[in-house]
């Protein structure tokens, strides 16, 4: 049931994500018929942050992606309602509202309690995640590196915000399959794990990208299932 839901979930992603280029394709092509003037359309870029925003809200990835979602949402709105002048919003009341609401973002990390690491053997706590088994890292305009070496890899999750994360596995040991849900929006995230891990991507970018640069072992008995979305970032796991 589980994994049918995760299915389904990525499965709406792809759709929106779909329409948004079927939506960019007509665009251009009334444009060059010069029924419209895409310059005119371009005025509401911002509305590239609601779009954003939706994609992360509806996924089944982290609840910190969510979070950063509705964020994304009300950054469109109130960029979009500026255009529009019905309120003027300057640079210099601009970023410290993102501040804030970064601010905001890591006191419900922190503070939220009640988080788990949705994984593929079941729900694993914060004291599941104090023997190193599951990781919860986020990196908000900073950068992050962990080595993580324990023998029972749970997964977890990562989110970078304008920021770096590097999270070695290389001396981890796995038994079955963990998932890992990864969250990056102006950011990058690398993974690295052991020659002996097949890795399956299941991510979503949007304007970012998501690379694998790993050695195809023998069997598949060890999986290392990463999924989430990388908003204008990316995440690599390599070897």
């Amino acid at each position: 049931m589980a994994s049918e839901n995760s299915h389904a979930a990525r499965a709406g992603s792809q759709v929106v994500i779909g329409l948004l280029v079927v939506a960019f394709g007509v665009l251009f092509l009334l444009d060059n018929l010069n029924i419209i003037y895409l310059r005119h359309v371009i005025f509401f870029w911002p509305l590239a942050f609601v779009a954003s925003g939706l994609v992360a809200l509806f996924s089944d990835g982290p609840r910190s992606g969510r979070i950063t979602g509705i964020v994304l949402i009300a950054i469109g709105v109130a960029m979009t309602m500026n255009r529009l002048g019905y309120y003027f919003i300057s640079w210099r009341t601009f970023w410290p509202l993102v501040m804030i609401g970064l601010g905001g973002l890591i006191l419900f990390r922190t503070l939220g309690g009640g988080r788990v690491a949705r994984v593929h053997a079941g729900p694993y706590t914060k004291d599941d995640a104090k023997a190193d088994n599951v990781i919860d890292i986020t990196a908000i305009l900073g950068g992050f590196e962990r080595r993580v070496s324990t023998p029972d890899f749970r997964g977890g999750e990562i989110t970078a915000i304008m920021g770096g994360c590097e999270i070695d596995l290389r001396e981890a040991g796995l038994a079955g399959e963990a998932v890992i849900n990864v969250f990056a929006i102006w950011g990058g995230i690398t993974i690295k794990v052991p020659a002996d891990w097949t890795v399956v991507l299941h991510g979503s970018p949007i304007m970012g990208g998501f690379t694998e640069k790993t050695a195809r072992p023998p069997d598949n008995s060890k999986r290392l299932v990463v999924t989430g979305y990388a908003v204008m970032g990316g995440v690599e796991v390599r070897n």
